[in-house]
């Protein structure tokens, strides 16, 4: 592998990361359009643009080769209902003025990911990472203190993710097929609602929202699908350290764009509870990236 190969694979993954952080001021654009609408929507969207590249590259073939396997089928089709509900509530916390909560859950998700591997995977936690995860845990209680209630809007988004990415990791599909397959399980039942809203006065796509939602709703597709790809691409050039630190970048864009450009309220109680979480967070990150230089060296010593 060059070093110009490393290089593009970081930028796209950069970018793959940067699209993904800035995602609230697209969807903070469609807030006129129910939440529900948003997801089936970006479901048929995705579903067509993925699995025409994917009939492109592969073959009608692809799907059918998946389909032929019944335990790659069912975990997909878990898969592909895990994500549509994440992306669910994501959008609807978005529009609905919760973006900074929103980015806690993708702060502490590869936390909550890291516990998933010990309790269905038998992984083995070294000490900093049992600080790091009871750090985490610490600023989760003291916001449930603090506010009266957990903040049910980042485990769910943390914990959707996470469980997301088990099954992924437990069923081996590569990731832009995997996406294909559940957004194919998606399509009709988003299709359905999409028809069901249309006929109902509940829709508004291709008159009533007007051509600008329209065009919107319709690249929503394609921001679905490329950060993914790219992601993809990226993960196999890059160090999974540096892929690693770079996953902080989508969630830090979300809370500065909660803060700075929507306002949404941040006291100095919450701001307590994020920075114990951020600590963890830190702490987590540091012990991986001198854990990796440690087994570099070793292995460039040997």
């Amino acid at each position: 592998m060059t070093a110009a190969t490393d290089r593009r694979g970081l930028w796209i993954a950069v970018a793959s990361f940067v699209l993904w952080g800035l995602m609230p001021l697209y969807w903070h654009l469609l807030h006129s359009v129910p939440s529900l609408q948003i997801v089936a929507h970006r479901i048929v969207w995705s579903t067509l643009l993925v699995t025409g590249w994917l009939c492109w590259k592969f073959g009608r073939h692809w799907l059918r080769d998946i389909l032929r396997e019944p335990r790659k089928a069912a975990m997909l089709a878990l898969s592909g209902v895990l994500i549509a509900f994440n992306w669910g509530l994501y959008i609807w916390a978005v529009n609905a003025g919760h973006v900074i909560e929103t980015s806690l859950g993708y702060f502490i998700g590869p936390l909550v990911s890291v516990m998933l591997g010990v309790l269905f995977l038998g992984e083995r936690l070294r000490p900093v990472q049992w600080i790091s995860i009871a750090l985490a845990f610490a600023g989760v209680l003291w916001l449930t203190l603090q506010y009266g209630r957990p903040p049910l809007i980042a485990l769910g988004l943390a914990v959707s993710f996470a469980v997301y990415g088990l099954v992924r990791k437990l069923v081996a599909v590569e990731a832009v097929t995997g996406l294909g397959v559940e957004n194919v399980y998606l399509f009709v039942p988003a299709l359905g609602l999409l028809l069901w809203g249309e006929s109902h006065g509940q829709g508004g796509f291709l008159g009533g929202w007007g051509l600008g939602i329209d065009v919107l709703l319709i690249v929503a597709g394609a921001l679905t699908a490329l950060p993914l790809i790219g992601f993809a691409y990226a993960v196999r050039r890059v160090s999974l350290t540096a892929i690693g630190l770079l996953q902080y970048v989508a969630p830090t864009l979300q809370f500065l764009i909660g803060v700075l450009i929507l306002r949404e309220p941040f006291d100095s109680e919450r701001a307590i509870g994020f920075v114990i979480i951020w600590l963890g967070l830190m702490l987590f990150a540091s012990e991986g990236v001198l854990r990796s230089r440690r087994m570099a060296t070793v292995a460039g010593t040997a």
